[in-house]
């Protein structure tokens, strides 16, 4: 968070104040990769983040992009020191792959920008989006009863420390089958707070997630749907709206969408299944 002093406006009358900001700060993920011989460097994204858990986020990013599969692929993350800019040494993460790892630098030959980690941003067609994911929910599985799902909005929102202090951030939780919270992160991007959640379940060796229920503060895009295949989670609820694309991908990968999860009600747009009325 950031303090500053702001003038509010209140009863017609502005007065000085102290206001809180979430703190967004641009991080660049490198890829060390290749054969022991002849290791090469790439600078792969810079995302807008609110700085934490930075490691988890790397490492979210690189699974639901498909660059690597599992924990055991990656052999090093660490920050670089960025002599041109010392200030910058927080937001540079670099990931050095296993050598047999096979990386193909072609599939990425754009250096690309992707704001708040959206993994649609700049690529050149559908197809280079929709994943394949070796990970696959299992159908009709797990079974969710319709109160699970109620409460797991004020959940979120109870855990959610950062929108608490700032107003101004996306949070996505991870929860088991009875609603039990599991993992919450924050970002000032939804698709980084859902990479962040995904990397800390890959870190803690609980991949894949085809038992859990993941939770967004706000909308369903496509992009987050993406992320959510990628990692075999059977169900994907919003408090906000899905998209067109995102209900289209949800019904293809086998997952229940949810959205409008809030105020005791619900709407859900794909496999039914799954939840107990």
């Amino acid at each position: 968070m950031q303090s500053i002093r702001v003038a509010k406006y209140r009863n017609g009358r502005l007065s000085d104040a102290a206001d809180r900001l979430a703190v967004e700060e641009p991080l660049e993920i490198r890829i060390v990769f290749g054969p022991e011989n002849a290791r090469r460097r790439q600078s792969l994204a810079v995302t807008m983040r609110t700085p934490g858990a930075d490691e988890e986020l790397a490492l979210g990013f690189l699974f639901t992009e498909a660059i690597i599969g599992n924990l055991q692929q990656v052999q090093e993350i660490r920050r670089v020191d960025n002599r041109l800019a010392p200030e910058a040494v927080d937001n540079v993460i670099e990931v050095a792959l296993h050598p047999e790892v096979e990386f193909d630098a072609e599939r990425l030959n754009r250096h690309f920008y992707t704001a708040s980690s959206c993994g649609v941003c700049g690529k050149a067609s559908l197809e280079m989006v929709r994943m394949v994911s070796c990970h696959f929910p299992q159908p009709g599985q797990p079974v969710i009863r319709a109160e699970t799902l109620l409460k797991l909005p004020d959940q979120l929102r109870g855990n959610q420390s950062l929108f608490s202090d700032t107003g101004g951030i996306h949070a996505a939780g991870l929860f088991d089958a009875s609603g039990r919270l599991l993992t919450v992160r924050e970002d000032v991007g939804r698709h980084n707070a859902l990479d962040k959640a995904i990397g800390t379940a890959m870190r803690d060796g609980q991949m894949p997630l085809r038992k859990h229920i993941a939770a967004l503060s706000g909308r369903a895009g496509f992009e987050l749907v993406q992320k959510a295949a990628m990692a075999g989670i059977p169900v994907l609820v919003a408090v906000g709206a899905p998209s067109s694309l995102a209900v289209s991908l949800a019904e293809a990968e086998g997952i229940t969408l949810v959205g409008f999860l809030r105020d005791g009600r619900f709407n859900l747009y794909t496999h039914q299944e799954r939840i107990l009325i």
